[in-house]
């Protein structure tokens, strides 16, 4: 073997080393990200939310906001917050805005922020399955948790928060 040939050897075995770092890499943050919910102690799909005062069997699917006005990603995602209940109440999906400050704190949070949900609701967010704000539930007729996302939401949790709506 030549001396050029070596080399190119070498550069291959680097680059292919990088390329194999690279995609472990990214394998470990998708799964980082996919375990958050669970690391944080996360809704639990198919557990039964006991809310006082809410009425789940009025409606096939009721949407859950559990909030903090103390939360900035809460108020960061104002400008979803108001797309959704609209488009969620226009398809007959009601929604409930839980959090753990007084009833009259949590109305002026939301109207603060543009985001009109008319059944605001004080608990802690444990009772709701919530341990990190913010965090959106699908609740079904039964009164079990259908669909969870925790944390701000980037486009592609938007649309699937969305998506469950039809």
């Amino acid at each position: 073997m030549t001396t050029w040939t070596k080399r190119l050897e070498v550069a291959v075995n680097f680059a292919l080393l990088g390329a194999f770092l690279m995609v472990a890499a990214l394998a470990a943050q998708h799964f980082w990200r996919t375990q958050t919910a669970a690391t944080v102690g996360g809704p639990e799909i198919g557990a039964r939310v006991s809310l006082v005062g809410a009425d789940w069997s009025k409606s096939e699917r009721t949407l859950v906001l559990a909030i903090s006005t103390t939360c900035h990603f809460c108020s960061e995602s104002a400008d979803f917050y108001k797309k959704l209940v609209p488009s969620a109440e226009g398809r007959g999906v009601p929604v409930i805005a839980v959090l753990p400050q007084t009833t009259t704190e949590g109305r002026a949070y939301l109207s603060g922020l543009g985001v009109n949900v008319r059944n605001v609701f004080q608990s802690s967010l444990q009772a709701v399955g919530a341990a990190a704000t913010p965090t959106l539930l699908v609740i079904d007729r039964s009164g079990k948790i259908k669909k969870a996302w925790v944390g701000k939401l980037g486009l592609d949790g938007e649309n699937q928060v969305l998506a469950s709506l039809r």
